[in-house]
């Protein structure tokens, strides 16, 4: 970016949102493309909605990337690194503005994980288990490796004031309602949301503190206890609540809400408009 600050020319650009966007067509579904194809689009998008912005899009970040940004916080940080090479790969990947001191700052992280399909299995009369007699299948426990990107870009992101991060879940084990299903045969299956078998929203919480989900938690929050203020990175963690596949065009206007409310705390706190 051109040296020009890009803070003064920023008062009138700042957008809340834009509505339903069709730009994959009706009912597209996440199972017809991916959650990096989406958040490419939010990237065309952001390039034409500030055009005074440089933006950059990238698919990974490494760990010596993130151990620099933790020494500048504190030289004690970021001080352990045994693969030279290692990075970490979001789903989405990541994108990212340059501030008038030509630093790039992240506006955008995202993944989707998909995690039980019950509901799919009930409606095309599949069972499931060890002697296939089961309408249910027992959740496992692979979301939970969406906790290390998480965590790896909190700490890249440790210097800053808001935390971009959007989880997206999809399938029955992130209900958040009790639903009931019918199989080819009639017979009506129940899936109770909040079954320790089925549930594992519980398990993905603590990136968010506790708090609300489908919640644009991008600003960071400061709480006080006591003599203490502490800073929360919350990843905003989105789910259907019924199991159903996410709707494409919904999940652009929620990655597009996330980057620019990220933009709005940027330009707010950290862009010079004096130059």
């Amino acid at each position: 970016m051109a040296k020009k600050s890009q803070s003064s020319r920023l008062t009138t650009q700042q957008k809340a949102g834009h509505g339903v966007i069709s730009i994959f067509g009706t009912g597209a579904k996440l199972h017809d493309t991916t959650v990096g194809k989406i958040q490419t689009a939010v990237f065309e998008q952001l390039k034409k909605d500030y055009p005074q912005l440089t933006f950059r899009y990238r698919t990974s970040i490494s760990k010596k990337e993130i151990n620099e940004a933790l020494q500048k916080v504190d030289p004690a940080l970021g001080q352990t690194l045994f693969v030279e090479n290692a990075s970490i790969i979001p789903d989405g990947g990541v994108i990212e503005v340059q501030d008038d001191n030509e630093n790039w700052r992240v506006v955008l992280v995202s993944e989707a994980k998909v995690q039980g399909k019950d509901v799919e299995n009930i409606r095309q009369g599949n069972l499931v288990g060890k002697n296939n007699d089961q309408d249910l299948m027992a959740a496992g426990n692979a979301i939970e490796r969406s906790h290390k990107n998480i965590s790896e870009i909190a700490n890249f992101m440790l210097a800053e004031s808001h935390f971009p991060y959007a989880l997206f879940l999809e399938g029955s084990n992130f209900l958040t309602e009790t639903i009931t299903v019918t199989r080819p045969d009639g017979r009506v299956v129940t899936l109770e949301y909040n079954s320790g078998m089925l549930n594992r929203l519980d398990r993905l919480t603590a990136a968010n503190y506790g708090m609300p989900i489908n919640t644009n938690l991008c600003k960071n929050k400061f709480v006080k206890h006591i003599d203490k203020t502490i800073m929360l990175q919350a990843a905003s963690i989105y789910t259907q609540g019924k199991g159903e596949s996410w709707n494409v065009n919904d999940m652009f206007n929620v990655m597009l809400e996330i980057a620019n409310t990220s933009l709005q705390v940027l330009w707010s706190d950290l862009f010079n408009q004096t130059k």
